[in-house]
C-alpha cells in the first residue's frame, strides 16, 4: 500500500488530503481542513486576508501558513490514524500569484530546523517582507501599466506571459515593492510564490516553481516555459537572481526535511513533490487531463478552467493560459466575487445557508428582469477597479430576488465571458465548497446549456495536488503511469449526481445574458440604458 498526501493552502484555510493506491484499490484515507480565522485568532486575519485601510489592498501573514502547515503536520501524525511509514510522496497547490520575500538567511535556517521548537519560532527572521501580497490586491494598476508598456503593449504581453497584465499577479506585486521600499528588495534574497514557499517549508530547502504557478506571474514565457528576459527586465533590476528555477510539475524538490522526520514520525524518504497553483491542481482533481470538458470551481473566487493542448490566448485580455501539470496547457477565467460575494447577499438578508437555497428555489428562473451586479471587491473579470454594487429592477431590500440575482450574475457572466475558449460545453464538472449546494448547480446548468457533475471530493486543488504526487513518485521511479490512469477512480465525477438543464429556463437565459451584457457596458462604458431590455422581457414572463 501506498499513501500519498495532497495540501492545499487556500486564501482561508490550509486543507490536507491523503489518499491511499494499491493496485486498482483507490480510496481517499483521511480529509481535514483548518480555518486560519478560527484556528489561529492572533494573527488577525477576516477571511484569511490581513485588515488594511486600502480596500485594493489585500495582504496575508507567510507565518500564518507556516504555523498552519505544522500544525496540520502534527494532526496527521497525532490524528488521523493513516500509516505514516507509507507515505511515499507529498504535494500541494497554493493560492495563486501570492508572493513571499525571503532574505539571504532562509537557506542556512531551513536547513537546520530544530525538531525540538515549534516551526514558526525558528522561521520568523527570513523574511525580507513581513506580509505576502496575495491574489485578492488589486493596488498595482499603475506598475502593470508600466510593465505594459516596456513589454511592447496588452497584446505582446498576453502572447509571451499567457495573459495581459493583472493586479493580482506577482509581477507586478514585485515591481510595487522594488518601487516602494528599494532596500527591501535588495535585502530579498528569494522570491517565491505560496505554493514554492510551501513547499521550500517541507523540504527545508529553496523549492523551484512550476510551469502552472509561473504562469500566473506575468514573468514566464510560456511557450518556452522559461523566466522571460524580457518580463522580467520590465518588472525589476536583478530579478532573476531572486527567482527559484523553474522545473516541470513532477519534479522532486527532495526529501522530506529532518524536521518532519524526527517532531513527527513522517519516514525520511517521504519524496517532496513541486506544489503547484490551486488552478492547475484543480484540472488533475477534476479529471481534466484531455479534452472536451471544462469545470467551474465556486470557492472564494469562482473559476472557469479546461484543458488546452496549446497555448492560445484570449485575445480580449480577459482570460489567461496557465501550463498544466500534464506538461500541456490550460485555459482559466477567474472572478473575483465568488462566495464573498454570495457570503455579503446572505448575511444582508440575515440567511442561513439553508434560507438562501430556499430563497433560490421561490424565485423564478430570470428573477423578472432583475440584475445584480455583485462587485463587492475589486473585479477581475470585468475589469472593476472600484468596489461597487449596482442592481437594475431589483429591489434591494427584496431577500430572495436578490439571492437569486448574485448566483445568476455569477453564471451568466462566466458564460459571456469565458466565450473566448471556443468550447462547445456539454459537461461541466462542478467543484469548490459551493458546488454541494445543487439549487446553484441547477442554475449552472440552466445558464451555461450543459449537465453538470458533482464529485464526492469537493476540494478539487487538494484531491489533484495528492495525485500529482502519486505521478511523480512513479515518475521518479520510471515507471509509465498515463494520467488517465492517476486520476481513475479518483477525479471522476459522481453519476447520480447529474443535473441536466432545462430548455425552458436555458431559453431564458438567453435572453438573460443579453441584458446583463447590456447592464454591464451601462455600468462600465456609459452604454445604453438596459431598463428597457427588463420590462420588455417582464412583459413576455
Amino acid at each position: 500500500m501506498a499513501v500519498y498526501l495532497g495540501f492545499d493552502s487556500s486564501t482561508q484555510s490550509l486543507t490536507v488530503i491523503a489518499i491511499e493506491v494499491e493496485g486498482s484499490r483507490r480510496r481517499v484515507l483521511y480529509t481535514r481542513s483548518l480555518n486560519f480565522d478560527e484556528m489561529f485568532p492572533e494573527y488577525g486575519t477576516k477571511n484569511g486576508v490581513l485588515p488594511h485601510d486600502d480596500p485594493l489592498v489585500a495582504r496575508s501573514s507567510p507565518k500564518l501558513w507556516a504555523q498552519a502547515l505544522d500544525t496540520m503536520m502534527g494532526t496527521l501524525a497525532k490524528e488521523s490514524g493513516i500509516p505514516l511509514a507509507k507515505v511515499r510522496a507529498i504535494s500541494g497547490s497554493g493560492q495563486q500569484h501570492g508572493s513571499v520575500f525571503l532574505d539571504a538567511s532562509a537557506g542556512e535556517i531551513l536547513a537546520h530546523i530544530d525538531p525540538g521548537t515549534p516551526l514558526v519560532a525558528q522561521v520568523g527572521g527570513i523574511f525580507a517582507r513581513e506580509t505576502s501580497p496575495i491574489w485578492m490586491d488589486s493596488s498595482t494598476r499603475e506598475e502593470c501599466e508600466e510593465i505594459t508598456q516596456a513589454v511592447g503593449g496588452e497584446g505582446d504581453l498576453a502572447l509571451l506571459t499567457g495573459s495581459r497584465a493583472f493586479e493580482r499577479f506577482t509581477g507586478p506585486q514585485i515591481r510595487k515593492y522594488y518601487k516602494e521600499d528599494p532596500d527591501g528588495y535588495e535585502r530579498t534574497d528569494k522570491i517565491h510564490v505560496v505554493s514554492s514557499f510551501m513547499a521550500t517549508l517541507l523540504a527545508g530547502r529553496h523549492a523551484c516553481i512550476e510551469p502552472g504557478d509561473g504562469a500566473g506571474m506575468n514573468l514566464m514565457d510560456i511557450a518556452r516555459r522559461r523566466w522571460s528576459a524580457v518580463a522580467l527586465q520590465a518588472t525589476a533590476p536583478d530579478l532573476e537572481t531572486k527567482l527559484p528555477e523553474l522545473h516541470e510539475s513532477w519534479t522532486i524538490v527532495g526529501p522530506l526535511a529532518p524536521y518532519w522526520v524526527k517532531r513527527y514520525g513522517f519516514p525520511a524518504k517521504a519524496k517532496v513533490v513541486a506544489w503547484s497553483g490551486d488552478n492547475p491542481c484543480s484540472l488533475i482533481g477534476v479529471g481534466l487531463v484531455s479534452q472536451g470538458r471544462i469545470a467551474i470551481s465556486l470557492g472564494t473566487s469562482s473559476t472557469l478552467f479546461g484543458f488546452m493542448p496549446a497555448p492560445n490566448v484570449d485575445p480580449t485580455g480577459s482570460g489567461h493560459v496557465f501550463g498544466s501539470p500534464t506538461g500541456d496547457y490550460m485555459s482559466l477565467i477567474c472572478f473575483e466575487n465568488g462566495s464573498l460575494a454570495r457570503e455579503r447577499v446572505r448575511d444582508e438578508h440575515k440567511l442561513d445557508w439553508e434560507g438562501f437555497s430556499q430563497a433560490l428555489r421561490a424565485t423564478p428562473p430570470g428573477n423578472r428582469g432583475g440584475i445584480l451586479l455583485p462587485w463587492y471587491r475589486p473585479e477581475i473579470t470585468p475589469t472593476v477597479h472600484k468596489p461597487e454594487v449596482r442592481r437594475y429592477g431589483l429591489d434591494e431590500r427584496d431577500g430572495p430576488g436578490n439571492v437569486r440575482a448574485v448566483v445568476e450574475a455569477q453564471m451568466v457572466s462566466m458564460a459571456i465571458h469565458s466565450a473566448w475558449m471556443g468550447v462547445n460545453v456539454s459537461c461541466i464538472h462542478a467543484t469548490g465548497g459551493a458546488a454541494r449546494n445543487r439549487d446553484i448547480l441547477k442554475v449552472m446548468a440552466d445558464v451555461m446549456n450543459a449537465e453538470v457533475y458533482q464529485f464526492e471530493v469537493t476540494n478539487s486543488a487538494c484531491l489533484g495536488a495528492a495525485l500529482r504526487a502519486y505521478h511523480a513518485d512513479h515518475v521518479a521511479d520510471r515507471k509509465k503511469v498515463s494520467w488517465e490512469d492517476v486520476t481513475a477512480g479518483f477525479a471522476e465525477p459522481v453519476k447520480s449526481s447529474r443535473i441536466a438543464p432545462d430548455p425552458g429556463n436555458v431559453a431564458v437565459y438567453e435572453e438573460l445574458k443579453k441584458i446583463y451584457s447590456a447592464c454591464e457596458a451601462h455600468a462600465l462604458r456609459g452604454g445604453d440604458d438596459p431598463m428597457p431590455l427588463i420590462e420588455e422581457l417582464r412583459k413576455r414572463r
